[in-house]
Parts: structure tokens; C-alpha cells; sequence
């Protein structure tokens, strides 16, 4: 049974330094450095299947973004546009709405807001929220653990570290996490309270 054949995928310097730019850039959407990853794998001769299997994706979506990079290279990466009414903003005004939440924080502030990047972008907030939710930006959440610059940290930590390690007599030490329907004893067993 013959093979199909692979459409031929070479790229531009430029091209390949856009490509490599959005695959390694942290705050790329995810979606966009996958098809980026992709198309850089099959540049380099790799078959669909093999790029599949590197990338963990299906070879039908390896498959798709080589083909719509071969028909309409950089500009094929981006998601087609959808139906219903026209879009009123362009994308380069998304694309900065993007970049000034994921690579820069207001001057007051440790994160944007709606109401700020509407602000400072001229949008309105139901625009911003709008902008945000298409590509899955929550500049408020966190993804790493954040220490306290709290001078006493140390101090505090200790104290109630000791409370664990040696509880006063006769007392109760319960721990409250996060998670608001699980409660911890003192002696690490979970309790569910619904």
C-alpha cells in the first residue's frame, strides 16, 4: 500500500525565528506554541505519526496544522474566524491586550484587573473579559508558590510550626487548608465535612 504523500513544509529564517519565538515564549497561548512546535517538527522531516508521538497530540491534528501552515504559513497557525457577527477590534489590538497581561503589570498593582487593562487599553471591560476568556487568561491566579517578604516570616513560621510539633496540654490544633470542605487534624487524617 503506498504512503501518503506529505505536503513538502520548508521555512523562511524568518519564519522558522516566528515560529521558534512563539514554541519557546512562556507566555505564548498554549495553543498557538503547540501548532508552532508542530510545524517546526515537521519542518524538520519528521513524519506526522513521529511528531505526533514526540508532541502527544493526534497524528489528524499534526496532520491539519502542516497542511494549513503549507497553504497559508504564519497566518494559518491562528484560528479560523468563526460565525456570527464580524469582529469589531483587529488583532493586532487583541494581540497587545495579550501581551500587556501576560508580560507587564500596572504600576499600582500586582496584577491586572479588567477594569485596569480597560483602562489602559482603551476597551471596554466586558471586551477585556471577553479577550481574557478566549484565551483561557487569569492574570489574577498564580502559578508558582509566592513567599511572603513579611520580615517576621521566619518567626511566624516557627511558631506555628511548634504548635504542630508540641501542642499546648489539653489543646485542639486544627488545620484550615484551601480546600474549603476537607478539614486536618493534628495528626494529618483527612476529615470530609460533606
Amino acid at each position: 500500500m503506498a504512503s501518503r504523500q506529505l505536503a513538502a513544509l520548508a521555512l523562511s529564517e524568518e519564519e522558522g525565528g516566528e515560529l521558534r519565538s512563539l514554541a519557546a515564549r512562556r507566555n505564548t497561548a498554549q495553543a498557538l506554541a503547540l501548532r508552532a512546535r508542530i510545524v517546526l517538527a515537521c519542518a524538520e522531516g519528521a513524519q506526522n505519526k513521529q511528531v505526533a508521538a514526540r508532541l502527544q497530540v493526534d497524528p489528524a491534528t499534526v496532520g491539519k496544522w502542516r497542511q494549513r501552515f503549507v497553504e497559508h504559513r504564519l497566518d494559518g497557525l491562528r484560528d479560523e474566524p468563526r460565525s456570527g457577527a464580524p469582529r469589531t477590534i483587529e488583532d493586532a489590538r487583541i494581540e497587545a491586550v495579550i501581551v500587556r497581561t501576560l508580560e507587564s503589570v500596572p504600576p499600582d498593582a500586582t496584577h491586572w484587573s479588567s477594569r485596569g487593562m480597560s483602562r489602559a487599553c482603551g476597551l471596554s471591560v466586558s471586551t477585556v473579559q471577553r479577550i481574557w476568556r478566549a484565551f483561557g487568561l487569569q492574570p489574577h491566579r498564580l502559578e508558582s508558590f509566592k513567599l511572603s517578604t513579611d520580615p517576621d516570616f521566619v518567626a511566624k513560621v516557627r511558631d506555628v510550626v511548634g504548635l504542630y510539633l508540641a501542642p499546648p496540654a489539653q489543646a485542639v490544633v486544627l488545620c484550615v487548608d484551601e480546600k474549603s470542605h476537607v478539614w486536618m487534624a493534628p495528626d494529618s487524617q483527612e476529615r470530609r465535612l460533606c
